[in-house]
């Protein structure tokens, strides 16, 4: 007669990974809105003392962007999260696609970023993104 002994119930687990990936879905979601309201500031305190510039202006969108990144990094490690737990193919499905979508805004964010980098280094405003009237110069 052979006995199996469960350590960790199937349900249990999926009830523990479920609250995992919250947790890191918030965490994201969290970093997202900390670095919006960051740059907001940021770009209000720039309006305001009238002394923006491009540069400045940019270095906020950087800093914008790099706070992006992290929230999507984030958010696609709650997606690997969830497929720890044996999803069905139509979940798999859906995760991904949203895995793409995100792996995808999180690539040319961090090609953005890396490209507006190199042009503050050399000091050029970036093309086809002069401030519009209002916007710090």
């Amino acid at each position: 007669m052979i006995m199996s002994v469960e350590l960790l119930p199937e349900s249990t687990l999926s009830d523990v990974i479920g609250l995992m990936v919250r947790l890191v879905e918030f965490a994201g979601a969290l970093v997202i809105f900390l670095g919006a309201a960051w740059a907001f500031v940021q770009f209000a305190k720039a309006g305001l003392k009238g002394r923006g510039r491009v540069a400045g202006f940019n270095r906020i969108r950087l800093s914008l962007g790099r706070f992006l990144v992290l929230g999507l990094e984030f958010q696609l490690a709650g997606d690997v999260l969830r497929t720890a737990v044996a999803p069905s193919f139509t979940e798999i499905g859906q995760l991904a696609a949203i895995a793409a979508i995100r792996t995808a805004l999180n690539y040319f964010l961090g090609r953005e970023i890396a490209q507006e980098r190199a042009e503050l280094a050399r000091g050029e405003a970036p093309e086809g993104r002069r401030p519009a009237e209002g916007m710090p110069t």
